[in-house]
C-alpha cells in the first residue's frame, strides 16, 4: 500500500491543438458552400455571423465569389430562407450589386420579423442604400443552437438576368451554454456546464458509479448534411478540483464508438476554476463514425450520444510551450514516486518550439512556488539542451505547487507546470499551462490510483 504521505506521480501528454483554420467552419461563425455551378460558372457562397448575439446590433454577411477569378460575383439576387429547429424564421429575396450582402440584425421583443430597406421592382428583392443599411428586426437569434440558411441564386451578372438554381445549405451556430447540477458519490451537488458550438445539448448525466458523463445532441447523418459539416465542437466544464472525476486523460465515445485520442482534449488553462474536456470532431472523424455505425445498425440515429470516461493512459515526458511558442520544455522526474524527505530530480529539455530540436547552451531559471511564495529558485545553463534540478519537499510543503521555467535563453519568456499536492488524500493533480497547447496530468485520486505501464 502506498503511504498517504507519498506523492504518487503519474504523467500524461494530452495536447489541445486548434489550428487557426478550425476557428471557422460549419457551426463556427462561417460556413462556405463551395464550387456550385451557376450558368457555367463555379461560385462559392460564404455565410458569416457572430457566435453570440450579445450586442444591440450584429451583422450577417453573405458573399458570392467566382472560383476562377476569385472576384465577387456581380448583381446577385439571393433567395434566402432562415430556419431554426425546423421552423422558418423568414424567406425573402435580397440583392447584392457587388456580390456581398450585409444584413444588420437587431433582435427585439417584437412578435414579427421586419425588414428595413428598399425593394427592387423585378423580384421585390431587399437592399440597403448609401444612407441606410439593410436591417432586420424582431425575434431573431433569441435561442442558441444550429441555424440553417437555404440559399438560391435568382440573378447574376445583370440585374435582369433571372435564373433558376438549386437550393444550397449553410449551417451556423449560436453558442449554447447550459448548466447541469449533478450529484457526486457523496450526494453533494456538482455544477457542470456544457458549451456547444453546434446544436442543443440535452439529457446530461454524471454517473459516479461508472465514472462517466453522457449527453446528447441532434445530428443528421445523411450525406446531404455530412457533405458540408467541417467540424463539430462541444465542451464539458466541471470544477477543477472535483477529484472523483479527475483523471490522467479521458476516453470519448459517440454512439458507443470510441473516438480517436486527437478528438478528446483536456484544458486546465482557459478557465481558472474549471477543467474543460473538448470534443472536436472533424469531417473525417464523422465519416469514420458513420461507417462504424453502418456495421452495427439498420438505420442511422438522429443524434449523437457523447460519453466521457475516465482514462488511465499515461506517458512521459510532459510538455509546455512558452506564450510565443518559440520554446518548448519537456519535463519528467526521478524517482517516479516523490515523497517528502527524498531527493527528486526534475529532468528537463529546452527545445525549439517549431522544430523540436534541443537548444544547446540554454539559460534558464528554475522556480518552485507554493501559496504564492517561492520555496526554491536556481539559475543554470543546459549545455546540451537537457539538464536536471534536484529538490526535496518537506512534510509541510503540500498543496498547489508551480514549477516554473523563467527567462528561457535570456528572452524573458517562461512556462510553468502546476501541481496540486494533497497527500492526506493520496492525490496529486498536475496541469501544464500552455498557450495554444495544454497538457494535463492527474496523479492518483482518493478513489483511484493510476500506475505507469
Amino acid at each position: 500500500m502506498i503511504s498517504l504521505k507519498k506523492l504518487v506521480i503519474f504523467g500524461l501528454i494530452s495536447c489541445l491543438l486548434f489550428p487557426a483554420s478550425s476557428v471557422y467552419g460549419h457551426g463556427f461563425g462561417l460556413d462556405t458552400i463551395s464550387s456550385i455551378d451557376i450558368q457555367g460558372k463555379k461560385l462559392s457562397i460564404s455565410v458569416e455571423m457572430p457566435l453570440v448575439f450579445e450586442n444591440d446590433q450584429e451583422q450577417i454577411t453573405i458573399t458570392a465569389t467566382e472560383d476562377v477569378t476569385k472576384e465577387n460575383a456581380k448583381n446577385v439576387t439571393f433567395l434566402i430562407g432562415l430556419f431554426h429547429e425546423n421552423e422558418m424564421i423568414f424567406r425573402n429575396y435580397f440583392f447584392a450589386e457587388d456580390g456581398v450582402l450585409q444584413i444588420q440584425v437587431e433582435p427585439t421583443q417584437e412578435n414579427e420579423i421586419t425588414i428595413h430597406g428598399e425593394q427592387d421592382s423585378l423580384l421585390g428583392a431587399w437592399h440597403g442604400t448609401e444612407s441606410e443599411p439593410l436591417k432586420i428586426t424582431g425575434p431573431l437569434f433569441d435561442s442558441s443552437g444550429l441555424y440553417n440558411f437555404e440559399i438560391e441564386i435568382r440573378t447574376i451578372d445583370e440585374p435582369t438576368n433571372i435564373i433558376e438554381s438549386g437550393i444550397y445549405n449553410a449551417d451556423l451556430s449560436v453558442i449554447e451554454t447550459l448548466s447541469f447540477t449533478q450529484k457526486d458519490s457523496e450526494n453533494n451537488d456538482v455544477d457542470f456546464r456544457s458549451k456547444s458550438y453546434f446544436d442543443t445539448i440535452s439529457n446530461f448525466k454524471y454517473d459516479y458509479e461508472a465514472n462517466k458523463v453522457t449527453f446528447e445532441m441532434p445530428f443528421d447523418w445523411s450525406e446531404k448534411q455530412m457533405s458540408h459539416v467541417n467540424v463539430v465542437h462541444v465542451e464539458t466544464h466541471f470544477p477543477k478540483y472535483f477529484d472523483e472525476f479527475l483523471a490522467p486523460s479521458y476516453s470519448g465515445y459517440v454512439n458507443g464508438i470510441e473516438l480517436f485520442k486527437s478528438s478528446v482534449s483536456v484544458d486546465d488553462y482557459t478557465e481558472d476554476d474549471e477543467r474543460i474536456v473538448h470534443f472536436v470532431l472533424l469531417q473525417d472523424h464523422l465519416r469514420y463514425l458513420k461507417n462504424e455505425m453502418k456495421k452495427e445498425l439498420d438505420e442511422y440515429p438522429d443524434n449523437m450520444v457523447f460519453t466521457i470516461s475516465m482514462s488511465k493512459d499515461t506517458a512521459f515526458p510532459l510538455e509546455a510551450y512558452t506564450k510565443s511558442e518559440d520554446f518548448k520544455v519537456n519535463l519528467s522526474w526521478d524517482p517516479m514516486n516523490v515523497e517528502p524527505g527524498v531527493d527528486t530530480n526534475f529532468i528537463f529539455t529546452i527545445r525549439d518550439g517549431r522544430t523540436n530540436e534541443p537548444l544547446r547552451s540554454s539559460d534558464y531559471t528554475f522556480v518552485i512556488i507554493q501559496n504564492d511564495e517561492e520555496i526554491h529558485r536556481v539559475s543554470g545553463k543546459a549545455q546540451v539542451g537537457g539538464e536536471f534540478e534536484k529538490f526535496t519537499f518537506t512534510e509541510d510543503q503540500t498543496g498547489p505547487t508551480i514549477i516554473k521555467f523563467e527567462n528561457i535563453r535570456n528572452t524573458g519568456q517562461e512556462t510553468e507546470f502546476v501541481l496540486v499536492v494533497a497527500p492526506e488524500f493520496g492525490t496529486i493533480v498536475m496541469a501544464i499551462l500552455v498557450v495554444g497547447m495544454i497538457s494535463v496530468i492527474v496523479l492518483g485520486t482518493k478513489h483511484q490510483t493510476f500506475f505507469l505501464k
